[in-house]
């Protein structure tokens, strides 16, 4: 599964999770303990806010704070419509994956950038899932695209408070339930 795909895939299925939360749910728990449904979308608007700056070339200090807190308002769901189609066109922008994104890690290639967001969007769609008490399942192809892109890196983020410690699963796991609990969260 190429990025492209892949991010399409992730967008899409936290997509899906946003349309299905409910006025009485946005206040509920999610697998990240200490986000909310409501902090959980805060944090992906926030994030798909980012992305078109970046990918048209601004630095953080550019961007500045104008992301910072709640960005999601009295409309959660129109937040993040807006934000995740301004993000989808430019991740789709002829050349945007081509060059370097200024990141809190540093320069970073695009294409790194783009595999970041496709990972969050994906066990952010996971959790949103289980926030909200829907179906959790994400596609086989997808799972194991982003497995195999954050296996090689999870263990140089333990301690950085990204994400919690790996869990256990056991031998011949399925893709999603390996990609969630090397992710720190309990399939």
């Amino acid at each position: 599964m190429d990025l492209l795909d892949a991010f399409d895939t992730a967008w899409l299925e936290f997509d899906r999770r946003v349309h299905r939360v409910r006025e009485d749910q946005w206040g509920e728990p999610t697998p990240c303990t200490a986000w909310t449904v409501r902090d959980l979308v805060n944090h992906l608007v926030g994030e798909h806010l980012w992305a078109p700056w970046l990918l048209r070339g601004a630095t953080l200090a550019e961007v500045g704070d104008r992301f910072d807190g709640d960005v999601l308002g009295d409309d959660p769901i129109a937040a993040w419509e807006r934000a995740a189609a301004e993000s989808h066109a430019a991740f789709h922008r002829p050349g945007a994956l081509d060059g370097h994104v200024d990141t809190s890690g540093g320069e970073s290639p695009t294409t790194d950038y783009g595999w970041q967001m496709t990972t969050d969007l994906t066990v952010h769609a996971w959790d949103l899932a289980r926030g909200i008490g829907d179906d959790d399942t994400l596609g086989d192809e997808l799972a194991a695209a982003v497995y195999e892109r954050v296996e090689p890196e999870a263990a140089g983020w333990q301690g950085s408070g990204l994400f919690a410690a790996p869990v256990p699963v056991p031998d011949g796991a399925r893709a999603q339930d390996r990609l969630v609990a090397l992710l720190g969260r309990k399939p």
